[in-house]
């Protein structure tokens, strides 16, 4: 038992003495404060010679006209991927909108009568999407385009006709700022 209470007695010793040794560094001596430095006198340039800038030239802005129009493209029932016959003209507008990048545009998705309220709003929602990610492929700037979807809620053609729902669904570009 003495030697048990012995070496438990030398172990917390050493422990002690370890702890003591490194727990306890050096303070670190403060730095001393740097002097002001003596006011010295304002320091005078060298006159720079007179060099003539040259005239930079004001790039202009093509000025948009009053009556520009983009055109709607149309879409299969039930689809909102742009069909290749209607490339050229989402291109058309595409080569405007890079000619006048100060117009901001509103893609409107439309659908026709049929289908729910609900499934039109997100197909008109799918539609004018996907026509803006052409665009933003195109090189249009996406802060410029703008999306919403009326669904059914605004034909062009108020028929119940193959023909009349063919015009209805459609993405249409509103200019919104010129």
């Amino acid at each position: 038992m003495r030697k048990r209470l012995l070496t438990f007695l030398i172990v917390m010793v050493s422990a002690v003495a370890l702890l003591g040794f490194t727990g306890c560094g050096k303070k670190p001596e403060p730095k001393p404060e740097p002097k002001p430095a003596a006011p010295q006198a304002p320091r005078q340039e060298a006159p720079r010679p007179q060099v003539q800038e040259p005239v930079r030239r004001v790039e202009e802005r093509a000025t948009v006209p009053a009556d520009l129009k983009l055109s709607s493209i149309f879409f299969d029932f039930d689809k909102s991927d742009i069909r290749s016959d209607q490339r050229s003209a989402i291109n058309r507008n595409a080569e405007l909108l890079k000619q006048y990048p100060s117009v901001s545009i509103r893609i409107e998705g439309h659908c026709d009568e049929r289908g729910s309220d609900e499934y039109n709003i997100a197909l008109g929602n799918r539609r004018a999407e996907a026509t803006k990610r052409y665009l933003a492929e195109y090189g249009i700037a996406s802060n410029r385009i703008q999306t919403i979807s009326y669904g059914e809620s605004r034909p062009v053609d108020p028929g119940h006709t193959e023909a009349a729902w063919a015009k209805n669904r459609r993405s249409e570009f509103v200019i919104t700022a010129r």
